[in-house]
């Protein structure tokens, strides 16, 4: 199986995608984007604001609350050339521990004008009610295509202040634009709570307080768990077939809590809002079955290929049973590990029942994701949504793909 996975061709996952077609703008209120549904076959047309009368009773929605962070910090040199150091994740430190730093931190960044950037450190003044504060970068040792940046600051803040005031919001580069100020609030869910993503997960951007109720009146539950999202996500397949290309590595958090309620849920829908809420679950089960096999293991880190070499009819509430035990043993209510997962064609969803979701670029990971729940039914679906005028990419419109 898995060789003939290696060997999907990433051009069989193609479709045109008029520039006009990518909306670069959100629209004036998150719920009344379209909303494209697919069941049993069957492709209708909604408004966002009607989904809680699609979705099957019982549901258990599981959102991903990452927040995006302001990571791209624009410096200027004396000469006044302008370098950009966009921070991709914390070096050798938790998401979670970066942001509570004080005085100092080092990331891994992309910077924007490297050869620009001779030596020395480079400074960037901000302000914060009224008060002048400064940030410090210094350029260590190249890691892949990014660098090592190690930054220092005085005043006593905290570097999610940092940031979060000298940093600009990180729209995705097929926007083609500049960030503005509204960018800070439209490209956030509303529900966005763990600072760490560089990318939006941009299903949950059309949810509103007003569907929030709405789904409570049904009766459909909610469930939050998080995975940071890179800039892996916008990383196109370079390669003819998928075998050749490297995913991304993500962090990911969860907590006892979250498992034991979807556990609770088991034999009810459960349906997952965006693409990164679909590979947390998923590599949450696969971690299990590796406790499975080895319960002394120290850490979670899901490689690409894991699910496609370990056989096995684990169910899911038993895998994630070991997750559980494997926190007690490890005296901690909550779970710090990565993943690297490919779901493509081929792939058995162990977890979810359907995907809240956006329209995808052409010849991505993510749309050999949707694949492999609705197998070539995503060509017709992308057909109609191009042929009624829906938006597409980040800020556009959505999907809801029942199984």
């Amino acid at each position: 199986m898995l060789s003939e996975l290696k060997n999907i061709r990433i051009a069989d996952y193609d479709y045109p995608l008029p520039e006009e077609r990518i909306a670069k703008f959100p629209m004036e209120q998150r719920d009344h984007s379209k909303l494209l549904c697919l069941k049993d076959g069957a492709i209708s047309e909604h408004h966002f604001y009607d989904l809680p009368s699609l979705l099957p009773k019982d549901t258990l929605l599981v959102f991903n609350d990452t927040k995006v962070i302001h990571a791209r910090l624009f410096f200027q040199k004396e000469t006044g050339a302008v370098i950009e150091v966009f921070c991709l994740e914390p070096h050798n430190m938790a998401v979670s521990q970066a942001f509570e730093q004080h005085e100092q931190c080092s990331w891994v960044c992309f910077i924007g004008n490297n050869k620009k950037w001779k030596s020395g450190p480079l400074t960037l003044e901000f302000s914060i009610s009224n008060s002048q504060f400064s940030i410090q970068a210094t350029r260590r040792e190249a890691v892949g295509n990014a660098w090592i940046v190690d930054f220092n600051w005085t005043g006593g803040l905290s570097f999610a202040e940092v940031i979060d005031a000298a940093g600009v919001i990180p729209l995705p580069p097929y926007l083609n634009r500049k960030a503005e100020e509204s960018d800070s609030i439209r490209y956030q869910t509303v529900y966005a709570h763990h600072e760490g993503s560089v990318a939006a997960p941009t299903a949950g951007l059309h949810f509103s307080p007003e569907v929030f109720q709405s789904l409570k009146a049904k009766g459909i539950e909610t469930e939050y768990i998080t995975l940071h999202v890179g800039a892996g996500t916008f990383k196109p397949v370079s390669t003819d077939t998928i075998g050749e290309h490297e995913m991304h590595v993500e962090p990911v958090h969860i907590t006892a809590d979250n498992l034991r309620r979807i556990i609770a849920h088991q034999g009810k829908p459960l349906i997952a809002v965006g693409t990164t809420t679909v590979r947390t679950l998923e590599s949450l089960y696969w971690f299990g079955v590796q406790l499975q096999a080895n319960p002394q293991l120290e850490r979670m880190h899901i490689n690409q290929w894991d699910p496609y070499i370990l056989d096995t009819s684990l169910s899911y509430t038993d895998a994630y049973a070991n997750i559980l035990r494997w926190m007690e043993n490890q005296n901690t209510d909550y779970l710090d590990g990565e993943t690297q997962l490919m779901i493509a064609p081929g792939y058995r969803y162990r977890i979810i029942n359907g995907l809240v979701t956006n329209f995808h670029q052409p010849q991505s990971t993510l749309l050999l994701l949707v694949s492999a729940l609705i197998g070539e039914q995503w060509k017709a679906c992308y057909r109609y949504a191009l042929d009624h005028e829906f938006r597409f990419l980040s800020y556009g419109d959505s999907c809801l793909f029942l199984k």
